[in-house]
């Protein structure tokens, strides 16, 4: 398993991380995704450990919690040898503190969460979502102490706008706070749209990217095809509800691709999608998911390999799509503006 490093930290993680999201699956939304129990949840990560994978991401809300307990329960005595991200700013309750990135709520939230996991420490805290209502440098002044206090080692924030990035480490530089150091965001064949302002800002400001749905919200698992019905599983149950929409007919093409890459490299869909992310600038990490184990079993076999230039390009030539304002004016000055992606 190959090792990158996060941000301008130094900490190392696997290229490959495993989500948990369908750990518990004990509510109706993240029923959907995968109920996996904590006897499951073990041999899932024997398989990771056995392929050099030892970083788990989680979050309180996945499930209400049932996440972060099913995950301390399977690792027990192997705490020591995982990495573990969990993440916070969601709603947790009914109550006007019990979300948001306020002191309150994220001293409230680690402990529960230390609690949960059966930990005493977190290796990367992330908050989940930005929270406009309170001062970046209150949340930044609580992470800093609770660093301070041990109970976190490392923090990130995710599916934050560059701005809100932006403004959080300049918050973190006039203060001396302790700085953000990895950005989880949602990146893909089929949502590439991380590539025009975060993409840049990550690879300027040191920030390395952790994948979450690498494979487009399920799209590219090679089981959604076109001229046919969609298969068992999480999007015919309705598992897409939240997330991002793909026009059917620009899906149908970047799997068409896959498809060909596929065959010339003997991989798999997925295999090949992943591969694809891996290859790409700021990535560190990409956060793969599995309700068994034959799909983790899959995924991992992601790494140890490349795609050639030629592939990398026809998978950018299918998936590409033209930028919004101001992206678009820019590329008329990309000599003097330039992007880390093939306009």
């Amino acid at each position: 398993m190959e090792f990158r490093q996060l941000g301008r930290s130094g900490l190392k993680v696997p290229a490959l991380s495993f989500g948990t999201g369908t750990f518990g699956g004990t509510t109706e939304f993240f029923s959907k995704w995968g109920q996996t129990g904590v006897d499951e949840a073990k041999k899932l990560l024997d398989v990771c450990f056995e392929a050099g994978v030892n970083f788990f991401d989680t979050a309180d809300v996945y499930s209400t919690g049932d996440s972060e307990k099913v995950l301390g329960q399977a690792l027990g005595t192997d705490r020591d040898k995982a990495l573990i991200s969990t993440k916070t700013t969601f709603p947790m309750g009914d109550g006007p503190n019990d979300k948001g990135s306020s002191r309150h709520h994220l001293v409230t939230a680690c402990e529960a969460s230390l609690k949960r996991l059966g930990t005493d420490y977190i290796d990367v805290y992330f908050m989940h979502g930005f929270d406009a209502l309170t001062p970046v440098e209150e949340t930044l002044r609580a992470l800093d102490d609770l660093i301070t206090a041990g109970k976190i080692r490392y923090i990130g924030c995710s599916n934050f706008s560059g701005w809100h990035v932006m403004k959080s480490l300049a918050a973190s530089e006039k203060y001396g706070l302790a700085r953000y150091v990895a950005y989880q965001g949602y990146y893909s064949l089929v949502g590439r749209d991380y590539e025009w302002e975060l993409m840049p800002l990550g690879l300027d400001q040191g920030l390395g990217l952790m994948v979450w749905s690498p494979l487009g919200w399920g799209r590219l698992t090679g089981k959604v095809r076109r001229d046919q019905p969609l298969p068992e599983g999480r999007l015919k149950q309705g598992g897409d509800a939240g997330g991002p929409e793909v026009d059917d007919e620009y899906l149908y093409d970047v799997v068409d691709v896959l498809d060909e890459v596929a065959k010339e490299v003997d991989k798999t869909v997925p295999q090949v999608a992943l591969n694809w992310l891996l290859q790409r600038p700021s990535v560190a990490n990409i956060v793969i998911g599995a309700r068994n184990e034959k799909q983790l079993k899959d995924n991992l076999g992601a790494v140890g390999w490349n795609l050639t230039s030629e592939q990398v390009t026809r998978l950018e030539d299918v998936s590409r799509r033209h930028p919004t304002y101001p992206y678009w004016h820019q590329m008329q000055f990309a000599e003097r503006n330039p992007a880390p992606v093939n306009w």
